[in-house]
């Protein structure tokens, strides 16, 4: 059974998301940023990603060399379709370990209503069907650690958490949680004997959250600023301005009030428990969630709050598995009527979610059919050759990163590097840009594009083509 959900899925996700592409959905950041990186690692070189400014080595952004891993696949299938299915297949794999484990230990409708639970969850499908990330690798290691986790195999939930230190700065956090947990329910079982075996896995919990919690500081007081070309850590700047010190009481009100306001924050933390019809909180391998949710919620970027947010994907597996984990540990408070209930409540839920998430592209005629603007968009970009240089829209970028060497066109050099007043310092030999381009704050905002184009113009840039809102220049 456990196979066949993933299959199922796997095959879902990669329709959806292919099917996205083609439609222009998808854009530079983030999907044209991880192929320009994967291409790299590809060809024996540093992750160089010209998307997020000259020279920039992407492992000063964040942390993630596990992406080296797609380079092989990638180096046999350069584009960026190769990253989707990728990401789908990680993202489905998660499905296996938790169809396994709840089949297993409660029973097949059980292990079905979970597998398909999890795979169609709002969280996992967001994540798969929104450009490329990082955090794919990060779920199927949290599902089959959480699954050991569960079943008491403690130094296998290790052996699968530990790469998460690969995936993402952060996550070392919820690797010292896993440590943590281990630690805990050892602990908990120190009057059974033998005492050897009561040992071993205290220690190795106290190991493993000790690695965690330094693998995170190294990563982010060493690693990350020792790449980054402003030498530091660019995220710090997203935790809110300080108020009244933290070590005041209207310092701890002021940050309690910021953890839980606004109510967007309070939608997130109900459709993080609605899909396990809230009985997941009862198990403590829910807490494996507080991690990643204490730096979203503390942090002043409304967008991490948000249930759209593609980080939501690595919290799917430990809500299910919080589920799991009280259906076959506590029949006190999940007898057989109230679970038939729940895994109802469940599935009701992920239909009404699927309603409004990507996944019902797949009944959507126009999903299927490629618009016009998308193949006005092939035709003149058709016309760059291959190696060339561009200064390109954020969705126009991908469309291009696989043949050519991508900038953003809103790139320019000047002492406000806001309002660029002059051409990059190695001036592009292309230039394109789609004036419907549905992406106008960030990365490009549209005044500042519309001036780079005045001053390619203004110095020599020829105008190829104009069509349909897309229009391409070319040096000289």
């Amino acid at each position: 059974m456990g196979w066949t959900v993933t299959a199922v899925f796997f095959a879902v996700y990669t329709v959806v998301s292919v099917l996205r592409n083609d439609r222009m959905l998808n854009a530079g950041y983030d999907l044209g940023i991880f192929e320009q990186a994967i291409r790299a690692y590809a060809h024996g070189k540093a992750p160089v990603v010209e998307l997020k400014g000259p020279g920039f080595n992407l492992l000063g952004d964040h942390f993630h060399p596990i992406l080296a891993l797609v380079a092989p696949v990638y180096r046999l299938f350069p584009s960026a379709v190769t990253l989707l299915v990728v990401q789908a297949a990680l993202m489905a794999l998660a499905c296996f370990p938790l169809t396994r484990w709840a089949h297993r230990a409660v029973g097949p409708a059980t292990g079905l209503a979970v597998g398909c639970g999890l795979g169609a969850s709002w969280g996992l499908v967001a994540g798969v069907t929104k450009d490329f990330h990082e955090i794919c690798f990060a779920v199927p290691l949290l599902a089959f650690s959480v699954t050991a986790l569960g079943q008491r195999r403690w130094w296998a939930a290790a052996a699968w958490s530990l790469p998460l230190l690969l995936v993402k700065e952060d996550l070392g956090l919820t690797l010292a949680a896993i440590g943590g947990y281990i630690a805990w329910q050892a602990l908990r079982e120190r009057h059974t004997p033998p005492p050897a075996k009561r040992r071993s896995p205290l220690l190795l919990g106290a190991t493993l959250a000790l690695i965690g919690a330094v693998g995170t500081a190294v990563e982010i007081l060493v690693l990350l600023p020792a790449m980054n070309p402003r030498g530091g850590f660019d995220y710090w700047q997203q935790m809110p301005d300080q108020g009244p010190s933290p070590d005041s009481l209207a310092g701890l009100l002021s940050l309690g009030l910021h953890l839980f306001w606004p109510p967007m924050k309070w939608l997130l933390l109900f459709m993080l428990a609605a899909p396990t019809a809230f009985l997941g909180l009862r198990s403590p391998l829910t807490l494996l969630c507080v991690p990643t949710l204490a730096w979203r919620l503390l942090a002043g970027n409304e967008h991490y709050w948000q249930p759209n947010f593609h980080y939501n994907a690595i919290l799917m597996p430990l809500v299910f598995a919080g589920l799991v984990d009280v259906l076959h540990r506590r029949p006190d408070i999940a007898p057989p009527l109230r679970r038939r209930k729940a895994l109802a409540f469940s599935a009701t839920f992920t239909a009404i979610t699927v309603a409004v998430y990507p996944l019902h592209d797949l009944v959507l005629p126009s999903a299927w059919r490629t618009p016009a603007h998308v193949r006005t968009a092939e035709r003149l970009l058709a016309r760059i050759p291959d190696g060339a240089t561009v200064a390109s829209s954020n969705r126009l970028a991908p469309m291009l990163t696989g043949r050519t060497t991508v900038s953003l066109v809103c790139f320019g050099t000047g002492p406000d590097p806001a309002a660029p007043t002059a051409l990059p310092a190695t001036p592009p030999d292309w230039v394109v840009s789609d004036q419907h381009d549905p992406t106008v704050k960030t990365p490009c905002p549209v005044a500042q594009t519309h001036r780079m184009l005045r001053l390619y113009r203004a110095h020599g840039y020829t105008q190829v083509a104009e069509q349909d809102g897309i229009t391409v220049l070319r040096r000289g």
